[in-house]
């Protein structure tokens, strides 16, 4: 593969991201690495789950995402009482025509918020495995496409508060980041107290992009160059969390990453490069990614894996 060299079209490109970048920060005040993370996710057509404490701006993140790119957004609040129908839709039966038409759920937008997801039942967590593997969902033997682009951002509450119910594995596996807000550091709080609650401001941003943009970045993110010696770098790091499975030299580490997981992590350090105004991957996208891919993965959560993936990342050496 030859290597692109950093061309007119990539400079614009990073430009405009970085100016998506900056009305973001207008909403969600002191957050850059998290907002870039979140971004990177998206150009690497990947889902978010962002797991922290309520009132941080995870739900103003998602919606300030969907209005800055000018993509459809719809929100649904995860309840212990939630149906799988409440989030795909349900056929109702017309007595007019004497058939069954289809009303679309919410899951039928560009950016979907899964608002305190590990509050459903694991019955209604399923609903959401079909659609972000595979853009699609079925619904009484129809399979019905989902919107392109298509990027579900969810929320979970910390497990130690009550009525949460943990993400099983294959849920956690879908999710190609996984981040943290945290609290606001002191001179973003004090803005946030002098301004008050900046969600107010989200239908006033003009929209940086639109659906077809967003498509046409996605592709420059998947035409990044990835030299072999990084993806050695990649192997090794994946082969590194196996070794470390279960052996107890990576103390808390439950099991190793899978190829998808390498997959989503080259993915993701595309993106970061793009961010980045590069044509190519350097070993800093891997790294700025890696404990956002991996964590969960390694540990279940992003609380617990962060430190596991900064482990693993200096546990391996460049090839």
């Amino acid at each position: 593969m030859t290597v692109r060299p950093a061309d007119t079209q990539l400079v614009s490109v990073t430009d405009r991201l970085n100016v998506a970048l900056g009305e973001l920060g207008l909403i969600v005040v002191g957050k850059q690495a998290p907002l870039k993370l979140a971004l990177a996710c998206l150009l690497a057509r990947g889902h978010l789950l962002i797991e922290d404490i309520p009132g941080v701006g995870k739900s103003t993140l998602a919606q300030a995402l969907a209005s800055t790119l000018g993509l459809q957004y719809a929100r649904i609040q995860f309840t212990s009482d939630l149906l799988p129908a409440d989030v795909l839709g349900v056929s109702i039966f017309d007595p007019v025509s004497h058939v069954f038409r289809f009303h679309a759920g919410p899951i039928f937008h560009a950016v979907v918020l899964a608002d305190e997801i590990n509050r459903a039942p694991p019955k209604t967590q399923s609903a959401l495995l079909e659609a972000m593997e595979e853009r699609q969902v079925s619904i009484d033997g129809q399979t019905r496409p989902l919107p392109a682009p298509f990027f579900v951002i969810a929320t979970q509450n910390p497990a130690e508060q009550i009525g949460a119910y943990p993400l099983p594995e294959s849920q956690l596996d879908r999710f190609l980041m996984a981040i943290e807000l945290g609290y606001p550091d002191p001179d973003a709080e004090r803005e946030l107290l002098i301004s008050g609650d900046r969600r107010i401001r989200i239908p006033t941003l003009a929209p940086c992009a639109d659906a077809a943009t967003l498509l046409a970045w996605q592709d420059e993110t998947a035409a990044v160059h990835v030299a072999p010696a990084l993806l050695d770098y990649v192997q090794a790091l994946l082969a590194a969390s196996r070794s470390s499975s279960g052996t107890g030299s990576l103390q808390g580490l439950h099991r190793g990453l899978s190829p998808r997981a390498g997959l989503l992590l080259v993915a993701a350090a595309r993106a970061w490069a793009l961010l980045e105004g590069r044509p190519m991957v350097l070993p800093e996208d891997i790294h700025a990614v890696f404990p956002a891919v991996a964590g969960h993965r390694l540990a279940g959560s992003t609380r617990a894996g962060a430190p596991l993936a900064q482990s693993l990342l200096r546990s391996v050496t460049l090839p």
